[in-house]
């Protein structure tokens, strides 16, 4: 049944993409380009590529203002622009006044040969619409289940509790932890405890919204006064293109796919107590799973008892399975209520739709607040992250801009795109920017989004932050020509790197772990690679002898699963399919406990003797370590990898992006393939320079080096051995080398 959903979901996404495929402009898909198309075009690359400000339109803003705020952007280097509405506008937000406006801005932004990017809610996270949830359409707001009441039951006691019509879930929970579901018959519970101290949960659902920060709420303070959607519901979503796009469209729809490019959301999630939840929830978890999850969710609604504050709650191996039921099928919801919706309008309209989520650094906390980031993104036609705090700098380890690159590689999209920069602490000059940007170029993020540029409504003023220091419009230049080189042609990688979601749905830190530690490792050895889902093993990506095919058109030769507690039955058929085809897959750290089907469940016990047909490493990855609050002294030292790690790593890469001379764990590489070309991005983010002959595993003769900061292409002298090229490779510290062989 999960094998079948994935396929249909699949289906429909190819289904969306294939029928606006002929109407679609050339940023919108993948383009397999010569290197001579691409040099005629990469000096002044067309403005669809970016980089574009986040633009707000804050305070008493005039079209004057506008013509002038743009003429400030176009001359910094900015070709587009992302807008969002501010706070104490001259005219309501979403007012036939506000259209008239905006109206205003795209034709000025027209005059100038710029593009724009609509933010589509008055602030953040994406649909709350201005605060129209909470006055016109209450019923459609967010819900969650949370423990209403507690209810201390003394051993031997007996418990008679008539319930409200609301409470949905009952569970007692010891002085140790131990907790287990109670029936509910009719309205009521009735119950008498075993030994020791007990406290009954009673839980109910109700309206609660995450925290939005709206330029409409006159105190401007992220609160919960204006609530968003019920994110789980389609007919909410469908409310909210209602309330935002489809206004657009009246107003301004003959722009759409020319100048408007498309519409850009913000970190939409359950940043709430309690479970998120929808009326359907249990109705469609019944569909999905086949069994009734009512009795169980009292365990999951809530943390650690408030009268017994230090105790957790224990629940059993097949409790927690159940909870890993439940943020699947949330998971699936969130994606098909919210994003799917919204991605298929904006393909409908010539546009597309543009969005990260919250917490893409952090994914034990993703899968709960948002379920799943690549069945969320999987419907995006530009899936995104942020930089905007310290997750990027130069003391720290930064793998997770490649969830955004590879959602869009293996879903066939040409661009995944970052907001940078907008709560840096210390904020970032132009050369803290660059390094910053092309640490996220070179995981394979290809259009960028700075933050932040109000509107000068109080007048003429420089522009804010490093945007305002020398040097910036040449890295404008330099940004441009990347995103354009790095959107071109389709991505190469030959190794895929499983995100272990299904397992932290159950809480399973030591998979998150050993995930971003195994990040860190391919990175350090200049293994290009993607990272795949559940959903990409089982049914998404096309298999082939000895490979797995995206749709962008790269194969995987090998698979690495770091220490999954829990794999799905189809995505472990095909793997092992895979295998013996030639493929190569390798365990770190251990195979998984469990093989789930259409429950988690009924997963049944795995043993380690099912796998021979892969390499099991039961090694530990190092942990890598957390960002720190503010920049230390020295940067982080290399990761120590054992032995056995790199020697299974090193037997299972076939297909390495290129050999080096000596190690060197400072340099990181992205590889692409134009139609007759291959290109290298390689990045020292090191403090010392690197000097290396390196083997470039390519067919051509002819290298070159493109220099993206002045725009010229020019020889590089190599050697031939084996059949490939050798090249001296002099990187000084923190920069990049584009590298294309013909």
């Amino acid at each position: 049944m999960r094998h079948r959903a994935s396929i249909a979901c699949t289906a429909a996404v190819m289904f969306v993409w294939t029928t606006s495929a002929s109407c679609q402009q050339p940023w919108q898909h993948l383009q397999n380009p010569t290197a001579a198309q691409v040099a005629a075009q990469w000096k002044t690359p067309p403005p669809e590529y970016g980089p574009e400000p986040y633009y707000g339109l804050n305070g008493r803003v005039s079209i004057a203002q506008v013509e002038r705020d743009l003429d400030t952007l176009h001359k910094l280097g900015f070709r587009a622009v992302t807008v969002q509405a501010g706070f104490n506008m001259p005219f309501a937000y979403l007012s036939p006044q506000y259209f008239a406006f905006f109206r205003k801005l795209v034709e000025e932004a027209k005059q100038r040969n710029m593009r724009v990017w609509i933010v589509d809610d008055a602030g953040y996270p994406s649909g709350f619409a201005g605060g129209k949830f909470t006055t016109e359409k209450p019923e459609l707001r967010m819900q969650a289940l949370e423990v209403k009441e507690e209810i201390p039951v003394a051993g031997g006691t007996a418990l008679h509790k008539e319930l409200p019509a609301t409470v949905v879930s009952v569970a007692a929970v010891n002085e140790n932890g131990a907790a287990i579901p109670l029936p509910i018959h009719g309205r009521a519970v009735d119950w008498k405890a075993p030994a020791g101290n007990w406290t009954v949960l009673l839980v109910d659902h109700e309206f609660r919204t995450s925290p939005t920060r709206s330029d409409t709420n006159p105190r401007r303070v992220k609160d919960t006064e204006q609530s968003l959607e019920d994110y789980l519901d389609p007919a909410a979503t469908r409310q909210y293109l209602a309330f935002t796009h489809e206004q657009y469209k009246k107003y301004l729809g003959d722009e759409f796919g020319k100048t408007i490019l498309g519409f850009r959301g913000d970190e939409p999630d359950y940043s709430i107590p309690g479970l998120p939840w929808t009326p359907r929830f249990f109705a469609r978890f019944k569909a999905i799973k086949g069994y009734d999850v009512e009795p169980y969710v009292a365990l999951f609604a809530q943390t650690p008892s408030r009268r017994n504050p230090g105790v957790p709650i224990h629940l059993t191996p097949e409790q927690l399975r159940i909870k890993g039921d439940y943020y699947d099928v949330f998971s699936r919801m969130f994606a098909a209520g919210f994003f799917e919706p919204q991605g298929e309008w904006c393909a409908a309209n010539h546009l597309e739709y543009q969005v990260h989520l919250n917490h893409e650094e952090m994914e034990m906390a993703l899968t709960h607040s948002e379920g799943s980031f690549f069945r969320d993104m999987r419907w995006v036609e530009v899936p995104g992250i942020d930089a905007i705090w310290h997750q990027i700098w130069k003391d720290t380890i930064s793998d997770y801009p490649r969830l955004a690159s590879s959602v869009a590689h293996v879903d066939g999209r040409p661009r995944a795109f970052t907001e940078s920069f907008a709560a840096y602490r210390p904020a970032p000059d132009v050369e803290m920017a660059r390094y910053i940007l092309n640490e996220q170029f070179v995981r394979g993020v290809n259009l960028v989004e700075m933050m932040y540029f109000p509107a000068t409504s109080e007048g003429p003023r420089p522009a804010p932050s490093y945007m305002g220091q020398p040097g910036f419009a040449d890295l404008a230049a330099y940004v441009r020509r990347m995103s354009y080189l790095m959107a071109m042609g389709r991505p190469d990688a030959t190794v895929a790197l499983y995100l272990p979601s299904m397992s932290m749905w159950l809480g399973d830190s030591k998979s998150d772990e050993q995930f971003v530690s195994a990040e860190r490792l391919l990175s350090e050895h200049q293994i290009d690679f993607d990272i795949v889902d559940e959903d990409a093993l089982g049914s998404g990506l096309k298999p082939l002898p000895g490979v797995l095919q995206t749709l962008s058109g790269n194969r995987y030769r090998t698979v690495i699963l770091p220490a999954p507690l829990v794999l799905p039955s189809a995505a472990e058929a095909r793997l092992r399919a895979f295998a013996r085809g030639g493929g190569k897959v390798v365990f770190l750290g251990g195979t998984p406990q469990w093989i789930a089907g259409r429950t988690i469940r009924d997963a049944r016990a795995a043993r380690p003797a099912e796998f021979a047909w892969a390499s099991v490493v039961n090694a530990q990855l190092p942990p890598t370590p957390t960002p720190p609050a503010a920049p230390p002294a020295e940067p982080p030292a290399p990761q120590v990898v054992p032995d056995e790690v790199l020697a299974a790593i090193a037997s299972a890469v076939v297909a390495p992006v290129f050999r080096m001379d000596a190690p060197d764990t400072a340099l990181r590489v992205m590889k692409r393939r134009w139609k007759d070309a291959d290109v290298y991005l390689v990045f020292n983010e090191g403090s010392q320079a690197s000097k290396h002959a390196i083997t470039l595993m390519a067919k051509g003769r002819m290298v070159e080096a493109w220099d993206a900061q002045t725009g010229s292409v020019t020889s590089v002298e190599a050697a031939r051995r084996g059949g490939h090229s050798v090249i001296d490779l002099d990187l000084k510290p923190y920069a990049t080398r584009v590298i294309v062989v013909r």
